[in-house]
């Protein structure tokens, strides 16, 4: 498991997008057919809200077993390879920047037809679509952030109520889609 980081809320940056689209065809390119497509998710995805500096990128692979036989390709991207990490089916990788050693990049990679997938992409457009949501959970995210400034993964495990009540939401308007 890759150590807790230190959690830095900043303003919304719109050249996140463009960091996240240029990361995902390096990802395309240098894993050839096993990357289907890569969907930009996480709070660098919802314009208006506060995130910590740090890509969320689901690459869409055609299987994780598939995908392990490349893992020589994304170290050499730059990505530690962490496997699993607690979620069946998924590969989670990250990649720090070699000089600062801060977080540049986390891949949650899932097998096409993962409901996964789909999960992480309904509370990313459920926010997009209602930015008042959307502004509870920067508030939610800066609550958080005042008690586990030193602690990644005490941050998450903070906000992990309120997100698993917005997406329940978000999958229920997802599906009727």
């Amino acid at each position: 498991m890759p150590p807790p980081i230190q959690v830095t809320l900043v303003p919304h940056d719109p050249r996140w997008a463009e960091a996240a689209a240029a990361e995902a065809r390096s990802l395309a390119d240098a894993l050839g057919p096993v990357v289907l497509r890569v969907h930009h998710v996480g709070s660098t995805a919802i314009p208006g809200i506060s995130a910590k500096p740090i890509l969320d990128l689901i690459p869409v692979v055609t299987s994780v077993d598939e995908l392990d036989k490349h893992q020589g390709v994304l170290q050499a991207l730059g990505y530690a390879v962490w496997g699993e990490l607690g979620l069946p089916g998924r590969r989670y990788c990250t990649k720090d920047d070699p000089r600062t050693r801060e977080r540049l990049v986390q891949l949650h990679c899932y097998a096409d037809g993962s409901r996964e997938i789909s999960r992480h992409l309904a509370f990313r457009d459920y926010l997009r679509e209602r930015p008042s949501v959307a502004r509870e959970y920067d508030d939610e995210k800066a609550r958080c952030q005042r008690l586990h400034p030193n602690d990644s993964h005490a941050y998450s495990d903070c906000k992990n109520a309120w997100i698993k009540r917005i997406e329940a939401e978000a999958l229920a308007v997802y599906q009727t889609r």
